[in-house]
């Protein structure tokens, strides 16, 4: 087997986003793209010779082609193990658990999280550190240095290595584990949750739908709930990872986990649903004809944690995005702990989790997560939810309405534009930022601005600064309007307006969000000027 040296020339495209870099298929799939990306990884983060490397992704389209070239190159360039999910298949939670278990010197993860996928579909890549979480962005810059600068590639020349049975096969000098991934990661969650509570609960009536969406937790919630937790056949559907997901959208929201929602809405609901994403890290809870918004999710976990196994010393801390509502900022005052507000983005959650400066973590988009790995975790979260029923032995709208009774509640909507014209989009945003002088301390209905800014973060750990993280109008009661340019597109630009307002009086609590932010919402409208400058009446989601 004979290592080659492939002569290239730089794409200029191949900075990652907020998780990675993610293209359409068709430009993964031109000569050298894939190799030039992952030459420029290995080149950037100075592996030891002999060092191991954590390998998998989310079993969308072209994830077996993209191993194979990986594994190859992984050999050509000194690596002296991988460890591969079987089947290719590895979760992004689960690959975070992998490359802490094995303490592995990082890890290769395969996806395009929710992004739909097929040979149309998007495909992505992202390299994850030691912790087990992505990498931080002086690492990513450096790739993406390296991307711009690339000349040549190492790969093995070599066969194609079979993934579908656990065992070892050498690659050249390098050994190819194919592992169980599916059993570390059930034993993990196994070690934090009373997996005989939830056993119980589900022995005794109470009934559960999961929705893997086709996509790379359905493996796992079979593993967890149907033959480790008992869960009635038929409890976890489309539990089968294909290529394209069965043609839907693996993105766990109000919209695109249609036949879900219309499951608990309907005549015969069950009393819980839930659903996670392509890559399984986000998740969205519902109750019968009850929707969890994601920063009430992450609130109510913070204020029942110690009902946990895993969490009954406490919550050192909490982290939230910018975007996300202040929900969970009202549980971290009442407990005395601090709570952190960082961009988006998971890898800004790692420092203060390896700091131990906080326990939970979470993002309006979906994704809550703790310190027992350094990725966002949907299947967590879903037996989370599960651990408090069988706790306290209510539904999930009573303990969410007692949640509120107790903190208030931060009423919260967010919507998108997807698929916008790039420079409108960022024409929307251009003239916000031109707007912060004249809106301040401005009356606009019946709410008065306090403050305009760019959103900018100054890392407690290490000092490094984040600027440009969306733009945020504050008002003088604390509601809050935001506006950010999604980074993880693949085509044109989704553009997203976050709505809060904080509402106290009991007697409001059960109005729709989209009632209560009516004033919101035109107010968004108004000052952005977004229908006239993208030219669009309504956003494409709203959740």
């Amino acid at each position: 087997m004979n290592v080659r040296i492939i002569s290239t020339q730089p794409f200029l495209d191949q900075k990652p986003g907020t998780s990675g870099l993610r293209k359409k298929v068709a430009v993964f799939r031109q000569p050298h793209y894939l190799e030039n990306f992952v030459q420029s990884i290995f080149d950037s983060i100075a592996a030891p010779q002999g060092a191991t490397l954590a390998l998998g992704g989310d079993g969308r389209y072209y994830n077996r082609t993209a191993i194979q070239i990986i594994l190859k190159m992984a050999a050509a360039n000194g690596f002296g193990r991988v460890l591969v999910g079987k089947g290719g298949i590895l979760s992004t939670p689960a690959a975070s658990c992998v490359i802490r278990k094995y303490q592995t010197f990082g890890g290769i993860i395969l996806s395009a999280s929710h992004n739909p996928g097929g040979p149309d579909g998007d495909f992505g890549i992202k390299f994850n550190s030691g912790n087990g979480g992505p990498a931080t962005e002086t690492v990513t810059e450096a790739i993406f240095a390296r991307s711009k600068a690339i000349g040549e590639y190492r790969i093995l020349d070599a066969p194609d290595v079979a993934l579908d049975e656990i065992g070892e096969t050498m690659l050249g000098a390098m050994r190819v584990q194919v592992i169980d991934a599916v059993s570390d990661y059930a034993g993990l969650m196994e070690s934090l949750f009373d997996f005989a509570a939830i056993r119980n609960l589900l022995a005794g009536g109470f009934q559960m739908k999961f929705d893997a969406m086709h996509a790379v937790t359905g493996p796992y919630a079979q593993e967890i709930f149907t033959n480790r937790l008992g869960a009635p056949a038929g409890s976890v559907a489309n539990a089968v990872p294909l290529e394209d997901f069965g043609g839907g959208h693996p993105d766990p929201n109000l919209t695109y986990a249609h036949d879900l929602v219309e499951a608990l809405y309907g005549a015969d609901a069950p009393d819980f649903g839930a659903a996670s994403d392509g890559d399984g890290d986000r998740n969205m809870i519902l109750g019968r004809r009850f929707f969890v918004t994601p920063s009430d999710s992450l609130a109510v976990i913070a204020a029942n944690a110690t009902l946990v196994p895993g969490y009954r010393k406490g919550v050192a801390g909490i982290a939230r995005s910018m975007p996300t509502s202040a929900a969970a900022d009202r549980v971290a005052q009442a407990l005395n702990i601090p709570c952190f507000e960082t961009p988006t983005g998971w890898k800004f959650f790692g420092n203060l989790m390896d700091a131990g400066k906080v326990t939970l973590c979470g993002e309006e988009s979906f994704g809550t997560g703790s310190d027992h790995v350094r990725e966002k975790d949907g299947l967590w979260a879903v037996l989370f939810w599960l651990n408090i029923l069988a706790a306290r032995k209510q539904s999930v709208e009573s303990i969410v309405r007692e949640h509120w009774a107790k903190y208030g509640r931060n009423v919260y909507s967010r919507h998108d534009y997807e698929g916008l014209p790039t420079e409108a989009a960022q024409g929307v945003i251009q003239h916000l930022k031109g707007c912060f002088t004249d809106l301040a301390g401005v009356r606009l209905g019946q709410y008065t601005v306090k403050f305009c800014d760019d959103f900018s973060y100054t890392d407690p750990v290490d000092g490094s600064v984040s600027k440009g993280q969306g733009i945020r109008i504050i008002f003088t009661d604390g509601s809050r309007i935001v506006f950010r340019l999604s980074g993880t597109g693949t085509e044109g630009a989704t553009l997203r307006v976050y709505l809060e307002a904080y509402e106290a009086d009991t007697s409001r609590h059960h109005l729709d969000a989209q009632v209560a932010l009516a004033d919101l919402i035109r107010i968004a409208l108004q000052v952005s000027e977004l229908e006239l400058r993208a030219g669009r009446d309504k956003p494409t989601v709203i959740t």
